[in-house]
C-alpha cells in the first residue's frame, strides 16, 4: 500500500469523473454560466475551494457585514417584527 508521500507530486493531466448525477451536472453547467468560465476551470475553482487550497466562495453576502448603521437596523427590526408574532389562532 503507499503512503501519500510516495504519491506523483506533479499535476493530474487529466480526470474522468464517471455517472456524474444529472443535478450535479446542471448545478456546475449553472455554475459556469455564472462564472463566465470554462467547465473545466469551474471545477478546478469548485475543487480547490471544497478542499480548503483555494479561496471560499463567496455568496455575496459579506460586502454588508458590517456596514449598517443603527437606523438600517431599527428599519430592519421594524421590518421583520411581525413575522416574530405568534398567531395563536393556528395553535389551537
Amino acid at each position: 500500500m503507499q503512503n501519500l508521500t510516495s504519491i506523483r507530486r506533479g499535476p493530474i493531466k487529466a480526470l474522468t469523473i464517471r455517472n456524474l448525477p444529472p443535478p450535479i451536472a446542471d448545478a456546475l453547467e449553472r455554475e459556469k454560466r455564472r462564472r463566465g468560465r470554462s467547465l473545466n476551470q469551474t471545477v478546478i475553482d469548485l475543487l480547490g475551494q471544497s478542499l480548503g487550497v483555494e479561496k471560499s466562495r463567496s455568496n455575496g453576502l459579506g460586502r454588508l457585514a458590517g456596514s449598517w448603521d443603527e437606523k438600517d437596523l431599527n428599519e430592519f427590526e421594524h421590518a421583520v417584527a411581525p413575522f416574530e408574532q405568534i398567531d395563536e389562532e393556528l395553535w389551537r
